[in-house]
C-alpha cells in the first residue's frame, strides 16, 4: 500500500508531499505527475514517482495499485476537470485503491457560485464509483490574495466585488496538512470535511491590515461586477476566467466562503495560520 498524491508538483500537491514527508517514510508516498523533469526534487527525496496525465486516460492505467490511498488533487482547467476527474476515479477503481480523497470546494453540494460547478460533479462521480471517500471542501486559499499584492501595492487599494462579506481562509500549507492527516490517518472513509481557517475576515479588513504593516493608506474599494471584470481582462486575465472571479466575489458577498467549522484545525491539531501572518510573510522587505 502506498499513499499516491496527484498533481504532485502543484503549488498544493507539493505542499502535501512535504507533509507526508513529515510523518512517514518516503518510500510510502507515490507522486502522480506529468512532466518526470519537474519531479526531480522529489524523486530525489525518495518519492516514487508514476507518470500520467489527466487528459491521457490510457495513462492513468498504471498510476495506482490495489490498497493505495490516493488524493485526487483537482485539475486548474476549468471547464475540462469532469472529464479529467473522471479519468482518475475510473482509473483508482479499476486497480482497487483503498481511498480516495478530493480537493473540492467549501460547501460541497451546497455551492451555488459556477467555480463549485465542477467540484460538485466531480463528487458525483466518485459517489456513483463505490470508491470509499474522502471529501476534502477546502474553502479559500490565503494565497489567492498574498500571490497578487503586487498591482494592490502598487495602485495603492484593494479591488473586488465582494461586499463586506467575509472570507473563513487558510493557507496552502494547511490545507495540505489536513490532506496528508486524512491519508494517514483512520477514522476518515466515506466522510465530508468542511476546511477553513479558524477567523472569517472582510476584504475592509484585509485593507486595513495592508495598511497597517505598510505604512501606506490602502483602502478597499467595492466596485460594481461589470468593472470589477473590466479590471481583471485588463489586468490580464483571460476573459473566460474573469467573469468566474467575479462570481466568486459575489458568493463571498453572501457569505458562501465564510464559514468556520472547525474541521480544518482538528485535522492538523493545531490553529489554522492567521492571515497577518501570511501577509506579513508575503509584503516585501523593505
Amino acid at each position: 500500500m502506498s499513499i499516491v498524491v496527484t498533481g504532485a508538483t502543484g503549488a498544493l500537491g507539493r505542499l502535501v508531499v512535504d507533509a507526508l514527508l513529515a510523518t512517514v517514510p518516503a518510500g510510502e508516498v507515490v507522486a502522480v505527475v506529468r512532466d518526470k523533469e519537474k519531479a526531480a526534487a522529489l524523486a530525489a527525496r525518495g518519492v516514487e514517482l508514476r507518470i500520467a496525465d489527466y487528459d491521457r486516460p490510457e495513462s492513468l492505467a498504471g498510476a495506482f495499485r490495489s490498497g493505495d490511498r490516493v488524493l485526487l488533487i483537482s485539475g486548474s482547467e476549468v471547464g475540462k476537470r469532469v472529464a479529467q476527474h473522471t479519468a482518475v476515479i475510473d482509473a483508482a477503481k479499476a486497480a482497487g485503491v483503498a481511498q480516495l480523497a478530493y480537493t473540492g470546494v467549501l460547501g460541497g453540494p451546497d455551492a451555488d457560485f459556477t467555480l463549485a460547478d465542477e467540484h460538485k460533479a466531480t463528487e458525483q462521480v466518485i459517489l456513483g464509483s463505490g470508491l470509499p471517500y474522502t471529501f476534502l471542501r477546502n474553502g479559500w486559499y490565503t494565497e489567492n490574495y498574498t500571490d497578487n499584492l503586487a498591482p494592490v501595492l502598487e495602485h495603492r487599494a484593494v479591488l473586488a466585488n465582494a461586499g463586506e462579506g467575509r472570507i473563513a481562509s487558510a493557507t496552502r500549507a494547511d490545507y495540505g496538512a489536513a490532506a496528508a492527516a486524512v491519508l494517514t490517518g483512520d477514522g476518515h472513509l466515506n466522510t465530508a470535511y468542511e476546511l477553513s481557517g479558524d477567523t472569517a475576515w472582510s476584504l475592509t479588513e484585509y485593507a486595513a491590515l495592508l495598511s497597517e504593516l505598510t505604512g501606506e493608506e490602502i483602502p478597499y474599494r467595492n466596485v460594481p461586477a461589470a468593472a470589477h471584470q473590466e479590471v481583471l481582462v485588463g489586468a490580464g486575465l483571460p476573459e473566460g476566467f474573469a467573469p468566474i472571479l467575479v462570481d466568486v466575489d459575489e458568493a463571498i458577498g453572501r457569505g458562501r466562503l465564510a464559514g468556520t467549522s472547525g474541521d480544518l484545525a482538528r485535522l492538523i491539531g493545531r490553529p489554522t495560520t492567521p492571515l497577518a501572518e501570511t501577509v506579513r510573510a508575503a509584503l516585501p522587505a523593505a
